[in-house]
């Protein structure tokens, strides 16, 4: 995707999102950190199946991620991740996806629960989907920047041979061309330097289209789902290619 086009895709997703009457509402539900900090450490990584029973023998596929990941709004089986699930067991891929969204997760207070989830959990493939949230505050990119990168490197250190995939995010436009710029390029110079897989825009298709998104003009209704699932397949697929014994 050019530059252009994911200017263009963001100015309409956040056109969309300033116009929602539903805007307040959002922004209630996306403040949460304190709540989701003090529950972080105990929220359970949950699958479509039961891990216990699976894990041993399946690879594991971790989405580590915040509300658009979780599935706001929606039942579980209708986030991507399980739609991701149900491609690879139609592909006879022997994969178990793991859903580790929580709403209201910024790129600190996930870097702060990463621990928890990597002691429980062996991962194969982990894909990253932060810093939606930080950019709705206008937290400092720097600050973002360090959190994705000390992310990376926990699940490197836990397990080097782990592909990561960063998921690309932006900001709306009113946060200023020069925050805006500079958290958009985050994403690909992160990638880069960090030798891990990019998902240019997570929400490529789907932001600031009316009727595949939900009220609030920012989560993904069960159609907005399946063109974000896709968007993550497109890059998931070659992290399994890349996989011995896929």
């Amino acid at each position: 995707m050019t530059n252009n086009l994911l200017n263009y895709c963001a100015h309409r997703f956040f056109v969309s999102l300033l116009l929602s009457t539903c805007f307040s509402l959002l922004l209630f539900s996306c403040a949460q950190d304190n709540k989701a900090n003090d529950s972080a450490l105990s929220t359970k990584v949950t699958s479509e199946e039961n891990p216990e029973d699976t894990t041993a023998t399946r690879k594991v596929i971790l989405f580590f991620g915040n509300s658009l990941t979780a599935g706001y709004g929606l039942e579980p089986e209708e986030a991507f991740p399980a739609l991701v699930q149900n491609k690879l067991d139609s592909l006879g891929l022997d994969y178990q996806v793991l859903n580790a969204g929580l709403s209201g997760e910024t790129t600190a207070s996930g870097n702060s629960r990463l621990e928890w989830v990597l002691e429980r959990q062996e991962i194969d493939i982990f894909v990253l989907e932060l810093g939606a949230n930080d950019g709705l505050r206008g937290i400092p990119t720097e600050e973002t920047n360090t959190n994705l990168r000390s992310i990376i490197k926990q699940v490197k250190e836990a397990n080097p041979s782990t592909k990561i995939i960063l998921a690309g995010m932006m900001v709306p436009p009113n946060m200023g061309p020069e925050y805006s710029e500079g958290f958009q390029k985050l994403y690909p110079t992160i990638a880069e330097e960090e030798e891990v897989m990019l998902i240019p825009f997570l929400l490529q298709g789907v932001a600031g289209e009316t009727e595949l998104n939900q009220g609030d003009g920012i989560h993904p209704t069960v159609e907005g789902q399946k063109i974000v699932a896709n968007n993550v397949w497109q890059v998931l697929k070659k992290a399994i290619d890349e996989s011995p014994n896929s």
